[in-house]
Formats: structure tokens, C-alpha cells, sequence
């Protein structure tokens, strides 16, 4: 082989090396971005579902002081007009507290 054979063999593993270096960093990147956009995905979806669990939390709560009121009333009996009250007063659930404290 001569001088020039080996100075353009050189040349060209030395171009081949410079490339595949640029690309494996690109990808690099690339891998890095993807890892982080999931990762911000999975905190979207972690905070969504922790915003489900309270709604359901706070309509759980509200229907067992509904189910406290009505035992309440089943139990303590009464006449009929203060029956008829109380459950009218359980419909509008802003009352719910007012009849649970009398």
C-alpha cells in the first residue's frame, strides 16, 4: 500500500468515526428527551387521577352524611311533617349540615 492509499484510508475511517459520533450523541439526545417526556406524561396522569380520587373522595362523604341523615330520621321517627321536612331539607344539600345538627 502507499503513502496516499493510507492518508485517504485514514481520512475516510476518520470521517466514518466523526459520524457515527455525531449521530450516537443525537440519539442520545433524543433518547433523553423521550425518557423526559414521559416521565412528564406519567406526572400529567398521576395528577389527574390524584383530581379524580377527590372528587370521588368528596361525593363519598357527601353521600354518607346523606345516608346519616336518613338513618337518623328512620330511627328517631316523628311525625309526619317534620319527616317531610328533613328530607326536603336533605335535597338541598347546603341543608344537609343544618338538619344533621338539630
Amino acid at each position: 500500500m502507499s503513502y496516499d492509499a493510507v492518508l485517504g484510508l485514514s481520512t475516510v475511517m476518520g470521517t466514518v468515526v466523526a459520524v457515527a459520533t455525531t449521530i450516537s450523541g443525537a440519539y442520545k439526545r433524543r433518547l433523553a428527551f423521550m425518557e423526559r417526556k414521559l416521565e412528564l406524561a406519567a406526572d400529567a396522569g398521576t395528577e389527574k387521577a390524584a383530581q379524580v380520587a377527590a372528587r370521588y373522595a368528596a361525593h363519598s362523604s357527601e353521600l354518607e352524611n346523606r345516608v346519616r341523615v336518613l338513618e337518623r330520621i328512620i330511627t328517631d321517627g316523628g311525625n309526619g311533617h317534620d319527616i317531610a321536612r328533613q328530607i326536603e331539607a336533605l335535597r338541598d344539600t347546603g341543608r344537609v349540615s343544618e338538619v344533621t345538627t338539630q
